[in-house]
């Protein structure tokens, strides 16, 4: 169903048809979505959800960290989380983070009150995205320090969700279909502020003396070929790198027009200025191609995929 057919609720957020992706990703590709939707506060989303035809798509987006929207665009309301979303409290051990609230600024506020979440200081995107990710650096997951979160259903209903609601895997989680994340209450570690500053700058030097962290990326493409246990964490005595795959295929550097695997680390996929999301894309499967070719290793797609290849194809679709 094309934005210019569709009935839309009334809301006090904004919302806007027909409304190109590409600036909204950190890798700056991808067509529009059928409209974008951004609710002015809880109750406004709450509304919408409940009065939107059930038969619309809705996809949650956050700040497109770990994202590539097709050239085609997507085929669905997309809603993201701004101001009123993005409020980081602490107490005692506990810290209440907004979905949108980014993964950085929780671990720093974190850290000035002494509570260790420093795993999340060089993790990318919002808090909404790290809990669909089960996102996790240095050994630390979110399924280790979440408590409970909070959603809106499709149906616009507000429900309290705890760890095992969101069967957390390795890099994910299961959430039914439509379902928004609003919050996220974490417990850490007691600690002392400047030690976990320290290690926060020890954190952020060794990711950018060994990631392309200042070109267009979309953080790791493809997750570590290795076992994983039901609460996502590493099983490290089977463990194997995906850049040490990628590069052994000789795939470190290759392109596909404005597509690069990164020379600095063979794992980011990079757009050097002119990709288009069909290029990252056949650059990402060529990779996959050469590794299984040379190694036998099937890597999985870490980045998600979202929408149709061109305009006017079928129906968008999410793939891992």
């Amino acid at each position: 169903m094309k934005a210019n057919t569709m009935t839309f609720p009334a809301t006090r957020g904004r919302l806007t048809p027909d409304r190109p992706l590409c600036d909204l990703t950190w890798l700056r590709v991808g067509g529009p979505a059928d409209a974008l939707y951004q609710p002015a506060d809880l109750e406004d989303l709450q509304g919408f959800l409940a009065t939107l035809a059930p038969d619309v798509p809705v996809f949650p987006m956050g700040v497109g960290s770990n994202l590539i929207v097709r050239d085609g665009g997507l085929r669905a309301v997309v809603i993201r989380l701004g101001r009123g979303f993005n409020r980081i409290e602490t107490d005692g051990t506990r810290v209440t983070a907004g979905a949108a609230a980014l993964d950085a600024h929780v671990a720093r506020k974190a850290a000035a009150a002494g509570i260790d979440l420093t795993f999340l200081r060089t993790v990318p995107g919002s808090i909404g995205g790290a809990l669909r990710m089960n996102a996790g650096c240095y050994g630390s997951y979110v399924a280790d320090h979440l408590v409970e979160a909070r959603a809106v259903t499709r149906e616009g209903a507000l429900v309290t969700l705890d760890p095992q609601d969101l069967a957390f895997g390795y890099r994910n989680s299961t959430l039914p279909e439509g379902w928004v994340l609003t919050e996220a209450v974490f417990e850490g570690l007691s600690s002392d502020p400047s030690a976990l500053e320290a290690r926060m700058q020890a954190q952020l030097e060794q990711r950018d003396a060994t990631q392309p962290t200042r070109d267009r990326t979309a953080g790791s493409t493809f997750r570590n070929p290795a076992g994983f246990s039901s609460t996502g964490r590493a099983d490290d005595t089977h463990e194997l790198k995906a850049w040490k795959v990628i590069e052994n295929a000789g795939m470190r550097g290759a392109t596909v027009g404005g597509a690069q695997m990164s020379p600095k680390h063979a794992n980011f996929l990079v757009n050097t200025g002119q990709a288009t999301a069909d290029d990252l894309e056949r650059l990402g499967e060529e990779v996959r191609k050469r590794v299984f070719q040379h190694s036998g290793i099937q890597l999985e797609w870490e980045i998600m995929r979202v929408g149709d290849p061109q305009l006017g194809g079928s129906e968008g679709s999410t793939e891992n």
